[in-house]
């Protein structure tokens, strides 16, 4: 898949507020600092689609982005971000829980994991959280570039090793680095097959 158009169409903070228009919808979402607004920039081509920022918890509505006028990429908010109010830290978020549960037009979730950490037990619990709603998700690690082959290999392994203490069977997984543009052909091939469907 080539993207030529990428345009933003509407942040909310609540599912009334959804676009009206619907498309399949790809969400993308992670720890604050994962690298979601890199990646998310990387796989449309756009430097400023997704607003990147040092400081985690940037992202604290859902935003919607039309994509060749065909499927919605969706930025969630991110979970376990350091900066915000115990209130909003519950849970995952309610806009977030909201989205995950209960958007129809929801194809894909995509989760996104900082390649370079050991397991971290929020992550783990959120996929968990997700499978248990029955949620159609894939894996995205991150920050490849960062690692070795070998320790970025020993640390996916790692995870997966977590994970299939209570799935059966793993997610689909993809490695990406925004930083190189490594993974762009998968994540979208990913996302071309999904369409199709």
């Amino acid at each position: 898949m080539i993207i030529k158009e990428a345009d933003f169409v509407s942040s909310i903070t609540s599912l009334a507020q959804l676009p009206g228009k619907k498309l399949p919808e790809f969400a993308f979402i992670g720890r604050s600092n994962v690298g979601k607004s890199s990646l998310i920039n990387m796989l449309t081509g756009r430097k400023q689609l997704a607003k990147t920022s040092s400081k985690p918890g940037k992202t604290q509505t859902i935003n919607h982005y039309l994509i060749n006028q065909a499927w919605y990429l969706v930025d969630l908010p991110g979970y376990g971000w350091a900066s915000v109010s115990k209130e909003k830290k519950a849970g995952f978020g309610r806009i977030i829980e909201d989205y995950v549960r209960k958007s129809a037009n929801l194809s894909c979730l995509f989760v996104l994991i900082d390649l370079r950490l050991p397991p971290q037990a929020i992550d783990l619990s959120f996929i968990q959280w997700v499978g248990f709603h029955e949620i159609p998700l894939a894996i995205i690690f991150t920050k490849a570039d960062k690692l070795s082959k070998q320790q970025a290999l020993q640390n996916q392994k790692q995870f997966e090793k977590e994970l299939l203490v209570e799935w059966e069977e793993l997610p689909p997984i993809l490695i990406t680095s925004a930083e190189k543009k490594t993974g762009k052909d998968e994540v979208l091939d990913f996302i071309s097959a999904a369409l199709r469907g």
